[in-house]
């Protein structure tokens, strides 16, 4: 029988190689500098050129030296490139993080094509086409873990906003995750799924006192997260303690979706 890694060094990503889109802000921000606290050398795909430096600055203060790549992931020339560079500049990949995402609130009967094109291109495409131009290599070179976040939107109907696009696509991901996860399995490819509840990003104006009623008094612990309380559950799935998890969506909502 093989040795496994016990207590915290089961959790440690020592050299592992992580991408992480979106990984300029909010979730993903938090995602990239987890994953490198816990041993990993990490590189992010943003669209912003000003926002990516922005964030390796910060990064830098704390100590972490992230690769920023420049991509718009809806375009697959810019899917590969992405890849490819994250790769290049780390010298392999082992970890993916499908961060990326958009969100737009409009009742059904007002939502455009547009939007809801802007949102599945994003939301389900992207993760889609990063996941098989990175999911390529991690066969080739010996399997990984793929990380999507989901989200309680895929599981439940938010209220009071209106955002039908945003919920089904969040419900692709979580079934776009196992379906991966039971082909990929024999390639040594773990993919699972986060999925948060309110967490306080730009995405997600937890403060308005409007929404206070049903975002936050609602759920059990009557509060929402802040990204760094999500993040941990993230290095969980991508380190060697989670080996026998995949295909698993893992809900971080402080009780939300319970009742």
């Amino acid at each position: 029988m093989s040795e496994y890694p016990r207590g915290l060094a089961a959790f440690s990503l020592e050299g592992r190689k992580a991408l992480i889109t979106g990984g300029n802000r909010g979730l993903g921000y938090a995602f990239t500098q987890a994953l490198a606290d816990a041993g990993a050398s990490v590189a992010f795909i943003g669209r912003g050129a000003d926002a990516n430096q922005a964030a390796v600055d910060r990064l830098a203060d704390a100590g972490i030296a992230a690769h920023a790549i420049s991509a718009d992931l809806t375009r697959d020339d810019d899917v590969q490139r992405g890849v490819d560079e994250a790769v290049h500049a780390l010298g392999g990949l082992d970890i993916v993080v499908n961060n990326a995402g958009a969100c737009v609130h409009n009742p059904a009967w007002d939502a455009t094509d547009e939007q809801w094109q802007q949102v599945f291109d994003l939301n389900v495409r992207a993760v889609w086409k990063v996941s098989l131009a990175a999911g390529r290599h991690l066969r080739a070179t010996g399997g990984g873990c793929i990380v999507n976040i989901g989200s309680i939107s895929g599981l439940i109907v938010n209220r009071p906003q209106a955002q039908a696009p945003y919920n089904a696509s969040k419900a692709a991901v979580h079934q776009l995750t196992k379906s991966l996860a039971a082909e990929w399995a024999p390639d040594n490819i773990r993919v699972n799924a986060v999925a948060p509840g309110y967490v306080k990003t730009e995405m997600a104006p937890v403060d308005r006192p409007e929404l206070r009623r049903m975002w936050i008094e609602d759920a059990p612990q009557q509060r929402y997260a802040m990204p760094e309380e999500i993040a941990p559950t993230v290095v969980y799935l991508c380190s060697p303690a989670a080996a026998f998890v995949t295909g698993s969506v893992l809900v971080i909502d402080g009780g939300y979706t319970v009742y």
